[in-house]
């Protein structure tokens, strides 16, 4: 069976954004980046022979819900229907659970893990899964934190600056993340 996506790219006050769809619900989403071409370029690789398409009218209301986030809006976007059909029974227990994280909550990699009875591996297993999250911002995986509340990482456009930003505009605050032992410039 295919399944025919479509996918519109949007401004936000941060940059370009990009969603995709199916009849199923939502399967993609990119977070703000300055280049709309490279945004129109990850969606055709990730979705091969789609198009940019005019949003639904439930597509409009979630984009709408999208630019009020990045307004400083308190969002939530629990309620939206996911398409996560292409992920494993895994992948999509833990997104599942990461949906839970309201707005301004954040947990570890290493307390979703023992949440869903991960085992020792399972704090990795949280980080891949965050790494290959579908559907960021939706599925807040910039809620999730290493060890300690550090940042960790995000493979977003702007990295872990961009996870950092998205928290504090939720009014997240966290340990300062200087590093302790500076590098030498030789």
């Amino acid at each position: 069976m295919t399944t025919n996506h479509a996918f519109v790219l949007f401004e936000t006050k941060n940059g370009t954004c990009a969603i995709a769809w199916t009849d199923h619900g939502l399967t993609s989403f990119r977070l703000p980046g300055d280049d709309p071409e490279h945004t129109v370029r990850a969606m055709r690789r990730r979705f091969p022979g789609a198009d940019p398409a005019p949003p639904t009218a439930d597509i409009a209301a979630v984009i709408d819900r999208v630019r009020g986030y990045f307004d400083g809006e308190r969002s939530d976007f629990s309620d939206l229907r996911l398409d996560l059909s292409a992920q494993t029974d895994l992948f999509r227990q833990i997104y599942v659970a990461t949906r839970r994280l309201g707005w301004g909550h954040t947990t570890t990699y290493g307390a979703l893990a023992g949440e869903l009875g991960l085992g020792p591996a399972g704090a990795w297993t949280i980080g891949q899964a965050m790494a290959k999250n579908p559907i960021p911002l939706i599925i807040p995986c910039h809620r999730v934190l290493a060890a300690g509340r550090k940042i960790g990482g995000f493979s977003a456009p702007g990295g872990s600056d961009s996870k950092l930003r998205m928290l504090e505009l939720e009014g997240v605050e966290l340990p300062d993340t200087t590093p302790t032992q500076q590098s030498f410039a030789f």
